[in-house]
């Protein structure tokens, strides 16, 4: 029996190669993966993709690969073999979408940059993610997730001193999720032209969308907002972070005066605000009495205000905890597969829920080249073949 989109997904007959490593360009194609689509992952045969090697788990399997792969198919290519190149145009015959995170020259210095396959494949969709896009004048920096960050000021936003972020902010805001967003709407728009096009995605430009708020204050008040004492990074008593007794910390979110008022009454202050006006010259006094009640309280002496529905005030959980709490479980978002050769594995869901194609794990995130001979085999390429690929090292 013939499976409806419902069952395959929205992206169902949606082709994609693949050629991206490490984060961005691989959570990107994994997000269409999960959408559907069909999803070939490209590495050399004698250099896979970095991922692999990273945080293994006790039974061996690499755990920030599996994060970032399901639902995708492998195949080898070594792309400075001619035939190789041959094999992929062949691939890219009936493909919707290439997908790659070089440097902005690297897959023009390979003979397969974007004026190549344009030419070649008028309809295909060419995405490639770089840290300053394809030009400028840091075009050909090198860079990762934090320079990004500083390049476009959201790092300036995290205190005085500026900290580090913690967690890789350009690389999936910027450009896992930007990236995901305009393969879309070209595919959209392929769809109502017969087009393809070449998509730019910058991390470093996607950052800078970071900084909306504090862009809007710059162009009304001709100033930089103070690093760490703004709006959003910890003037206001009523957004900000605060210790508890046993050295916890807690977030207070509530923004808006019936929220914080909810919160007030909720621990029992609610006169706080009549006796200090929130005005900026009682701002420290009123975060110094909101500092001492919660220094005085434990994370169990706060559940109840956790579990107020309009308090707006949240702990602030260990990755642990997130792993264990039934929010993520009741969403799909935690999932624990049991993988054929390592065992039980740690994937988050996806967070693109649709109500008529719902997101499956179709495949477990491919050994290197897993479905080299599969693939070539769907090309056309026999067994013979594919052998003499391998001995000339093409695969």
């Amino acid at each position: 029996m013939k499976e409806s989109i419902e069952s395959k997904g929205p992206l169902s007959g949606v082709k994609v190669v693949d050629l991206s490593l490490l984060l961005p360009g691989p959570l990107c194609s994994q997000h269409l993966a999960d959408m559907g689509a069909e999803v070939i992952k490209i590495e050399n045969p004698r250099a896979y993709d970095g991922s692999r090697a990273m945080f293994k788990g006790k039974t061996g399997y690499p755990a920030l690969y599996m994060m970032l792969n399901r639902n995708k198919k492998a195949l080898t290519l070594n792309l400075k073999r001619e035939q190789a190149k041959e094999i992929l145009f062949k691939l890219l015959e009936d493909a919707d979408i290439l997908l790659e995170g070089f440097r902005p020259d690297g897959m023009d210095k390979m003979g397969l940059g974007y004026d190549v396959l344009s030419k070649k494949f008028p309809k295909l969709i060419y995405c490639g993610i770089s840290g300053y896009g394809i030009s400028g004048k840091y075009v050909n920096f090198a860079g990762h997730d934090l320079n990004y960050l500083a390049i476009s000021g959201v790092l300036d936003q995290t205190g005085n001193p500026p900290r580090p972020a913690g967690f890789q902010l350009a690389d999936v805001g910027g450009g896992t999720l930007t990236a995901l967003s305009a393969i879309l709407a070209a595919l959209y728009y392929r769809e109502k032209t017969g087009i393809g096009q070449r998509i730019d995605i910058s991390m470093t430009d996607a950052s800078l969308q970071f900084t909306s708020l504090y862009g809007g204050i710059l162009s009304a008040s001709g100033k930089s907002p103070e690093p760490g004492n703004d709006i959003l990074s910890g003037k206001l008593p009523n957004y900000n972070i605060y210790e508890t007794k046993e050295g916890r910390f807690v977030a207070l979110g509530a923004l808006e005066d019936m929220f914080f008022q909810t919160f007030l009454r909720a621990i029992g202050m609610e006169s706080l605000t009549k006796e200090l006006p929130m005005i900026e010259e009682n701002f420290n006094t009123i975060k110094q009495k909101l500092t001492d009640f919660f220094k005085s309280k434990t994370f169990a002496d706060l559940e109840p205000i956790f579990l107020n529905e309009d308090a707006c005030l949240s702990p602030i959980l260990k990755m642990d905890e997130v792993q264990n709490d039934a929010h993520w479980k009741d969403r799909g978002m935690i999932l624990e597969k049991d993988h054929p050769k390592f065992g039980p594995i740690l994937q988050f869901g996806s967070p693109f829920h649709f109500s008529k194609t719902p997101f499956q794990y179709r495949l477990d995130p491919p050994e290197h080249g897993e479905h080299t001979s599969e693939i070539l085999n769907k090309l056309g390429f026999s067994e013979d073949k594919i052998a003499e690929f391998k001995k000339d090292r093409v695969i």
